[in-house]
């Protein structure tokens, strides 16, 4: 189980369980010292001593429940900050098309690891409180059993309102801890497109979508809330009616010469301490929360992987595919890439361009069919991620390559212009460098030629280039890597004419492969370029 890892990963919690036991130790020794400090004061006599202990005691209390406060957060973030390192593993383990939303898996991330990465410490809080309780039946017996036996009658119903609490939170911190999750995955779709909501206006009717499943999150939310006040006001009425039967009890014992004065104050605080479990309703809360969020996590950690299997041996920059599908993407694509050879790919839109891309790339293993690759592949795209901190480091990312690989790379991909007129050239950070769409792509195109591919797969990864920058970086990528195969996905005429042939894709099929000329004469054709 996900949570019983991660209390058994970090031993400092057994350093929490220490320091609370101490404070609390202290906490139910204090009604005691109290009791004795009134009891003296009523007759006339106080001495130094117990004044001191009674100061101890509630300094031992405080000091515990700082050192308790910095112990929590220090165990809690240590538990997140190693759910998150997992989750993110598995995450890039599972590779690409992901199979959890972007936004959805930030949530989980971010929200679900949280949650569950405190969850040691709620345990620690949980036992405390428990062992606080069982404390204040002893000391209550010690005073009088009779005070003991009328707080145990109230347990049955505390143990009762605790496990009405946790069955009736379940399912609606289940559904909020899922839906917050959506939510985040649509908020991070719409922001991605925020310029082409706002250039179709349809702003009002994109903000619908990504708010559309805030009444289901806002129903688990009151759910959780009105089970929560529930708790609250029974607890609220328990508690009285507990201190108000032992009140009575204990001034029975009073007139009967068996108390003290100072015995009833003393019964009064361990009655309260007694029903401290009944006042967690939001301790209670948060470990339902944390085990939802624990399933959440676990889902990507178990979750099936799909392997991708080895390509299998082909020539050197030679591409084969042998009856490949991708679901909702490809079907059952036959397709031979001699080695060197310009293959441009086009198709309306929705056609399959990209996931044949991604096939030929090694990126999606398709889910029936045979990839033969050989040797190794660039890949660059649309809306290249650059990362690294600075220029050149998100050149020669994932490379061990020097700065004259990265030079030789920018200057191919026509971009070393535009970098050495930044402030610090390659060692702008990429925080600090204004890019445009076109240079962002060819940023990604140089990173992809750093690596000097056997084989470069470039999915629309010149579309913000005009035709004529498009043809001289085409050229200066051809110079830069003689012979290698080049496949291009394209909506330019222009850029199929240049290739060596064009694939054409219809509905995820090929609809033909040819040269760009001989596929000219036909209407349908052409209409793909508009």
């Amino acid at each position: 189980m996900l949570l019983r890892t991660v209390v058994r990963r970090d031993p400092r919690w057994l350093l929490l369980a220490c320091n609370a036991l101490l404070a609390t130790t202290a906490g139910l020794l204090l009604p005691t010292a109290l009791a004795g400090a009134v009891d003296m004061a009523l007759n006339g006599r106080l001495d130094a001593a117990t004044v001191w202990w009674l100061v101890g005691l509630a300094g031992v209390e405080v000091v515990g429940d700082a050192i308790g406060v910095v112990l929590a957060a220090a165990i809690t973030a240590r538990g997140t900050a190693w759910l998150r390192r997992r989750l993110t593993s598995r995450l890039l383990e599972l590779g690409h098309p992901g199979r959890f939303e972007a936004g959805d898996a930030v949530s989980r991330l971010t929200g679900d690891s949280a949650i569950a990465g405190g969850f040691a410490v709620l345990l620690v809080n949980l036992g405390i409180t428990v062992l606080t309780a069982t404390g204040a039946v002893v000391a209550l017996a010690l005073l009088d059993w009779r005070l003991a036996v009328v707080f145990l009658l109230s347990v049955p119903l505390a143990l009762l309102l605790v496990r009405s609490h946790l069955k009736l939170t379940a399912d609606d911190v289940a559904t909020y801890q899922e839906v917050s999750g959506e939510l985040s995955a649509r908020l991070l779709d719409a922001v991605g497109g925020l310029r082409t909501i706002a250039a179709s206006g349809r702003a009002d009717q994109e903000a619908a979508r990504v708010l559309r499943p805030l009444p289901r999150l806002a129903a688990a939310g009151i759910g959780m809330w009105r089970t929560q006040a529930k708790m609250i006001w029974r607890a609220g009425l328990l508690l009285p009616a507990v201190e108000l039967a032992v009140l009575t009890a204990a001034g029975f014992g009073v007139v009967a010469g068996r108390l003290s004065v100072g015995d009833v104050l003393a019964a009064m605080g361990y009655a309260g301490l007694g029903m401290a479990v009944v006042g967690q309703a939001a301790v209670l809360t948060a470990v339902q929360r944390a085990r939802a969020s624990a399933q959440r996590i676990d889902e990507v950690l178990t979750v099936e992987q799909v392997l991708v299997g080895a390509p299998g041996s082909a020539a050197p920059g030679a591409v084969e595919l042998r009856g490949v599908s991708v679901p909702e993407a490809l079907h059952d694509v036959d397709l031979l890439v001699p080695a060197g050879t310009f293959l441009a790919v086009v198709g309306r839109s929705g056609a399959g361009k990209s996931a044949l891309a991604s096939v030929i790339g090694g990126l999606t293993a398709p889910s029936s069919g045979q990839v033969s690759r050989g040797g190794s592949v660039g890949y660059a795209f649309e809306r290249p991620a650059l990362l690294g901190a600075t220029v050149a480091d998100a050149v020669g990312y994932g490379t061990s390559l020097g700065r004259e690989e990265v030079l030789a790379a920018c200057r191919a991909a026509h971009v070393h212009d535009v970098v050495v007129r930044l402030p610090d050239g390659y060692d702008t950070p990429m925080a600090d460098t204004p890019l445009s769409g076109g240079e962002a792509q060819r940023l990604g195109l140089a990173r992809a030629v750093v690596r000097d591919p056997q084989v470069l797969v470039l999915d629309d990864a010149t579309a913000s280039l005009d035709t004529v920058t498009e043809s001289t970086v085409e050229r200066a990528v051809e110079s830069a890597l003689p012979g290698r195969t080049r496949v291009v996905v394209t909506h330019r005429a222009a850029t199929a004419r240049r290739a060596d042939a064009v694939v054409w894709l219809e509905d995820g099929r090929v609809r033909a492969v040819a040269p760009h000329l001989a596929l000219w004469e036909n209407a349908e054709y052409r209409a793909v370029f508009g």
